[in-house]
């Protein structure tokens, strides 16, 4: 769990130093307010990242789920973030087995979060300048080898920028959303309403990553388990991602 930074707007900070130093040396609820700090000046991966790995060595495993996930979150594809997620969860108490998913839904899925909504933008952006390149070839060659495979390289760059812009949304739409959370408190009752009255329906327990399906209410939301069992907990219980 080695402190990683990408090429960011800390890449010359003297913060970030300071919390490499910090985390290097064992001190690591001195690295956290240092990372923590620096958040200030704007989300970022790699600094939820680095937190992530301080929350994980003092043994805070709701709060390292938490920053993996927002790390996840901003960089789906980076691979590290995601091995200590799986890493992390894997210390929590609750063992929810996922709902299958139909293979093809998994597949779209899995491509989506090969890159981040800006990467697949900067994608589109390149293979539309590209598909521009091709038309230009088909319309000004006199050659029709050469027009054949301008338009032909066209075509598949159009299509390439279509489903690249489609996953660039996709992606920037999680992070408006927000429709994840983590449960922060040790023990939770989810209940069948959004009262203390409501029926028990089952508990969960802290670290748990929940799916928030109804985020109309201030005090209650209305969350999902991996499994597809839903219910009712208190805003309080938990924080979003």
């Amino acid at each position: 769990m080695a402190v990683c930074f990408g090429m960011s707007m800390y890449a010359a900070s003297g913060e970030k130093v300071l919390g490499d130093q910090a985390y290097s040396k064992g001190q690591y609820q001195q690295a956290i307010q240092i990372y923590t700090g620096m958040l200030k000046h704007g989300a970022n991966a790699y600094v939820y990242y680095n937190l992530g790995n301080c929350y994980y060595r003092t043994k805070d495993i709701a709060k390292a789920v938490l920053c993996y996930e927002r790390a996840h979150l901003l960089s789906p594809g980076d691979g590290d973030i995601k091995a200590n997620l799986a890493l992390a969860k894997s210390k929590t108490e609750d063992k929810t087995v996922a709902a299958s998913t139909m293979f093809f839904v998994q597949w779209w899925n899995d491509i989506t979060d090969m890159k981040s909504s800006d990467q697949w933008s900067h994608c589109a952006i390149g293979y539309f300048i590209v598909m521009l390149a091709g038309f230009a070839l088909y319309i000004f060659s006199n050659a029709i080898r050469a027009k054949k495979l301008g338009f032909g390289i066209a075509l598949i760059c159009l299509a390439i920028c279509v489903l690249s812009n489609i996953f660039a949304y996709r992606q920037k739409t999680k992070l408006v959303d927000q429709i994840g959370a983590v449960v922060m408190t040790p023990v939770v009752t989810v209940r069948s309403t959004p009262s203390d009255g409501g029926t028990a329906l089952f508990v969960v327990h802290k670290g748990h990553v929940v799916s928030i399906k109804d985020n109309s209410m201030r005090d209650w939301k209305e969350i999902q388990l991996e499994d597809g069992n839903m219910g009712w907990m208190k805003t309080s219980d938990m924080e979003i991602i």
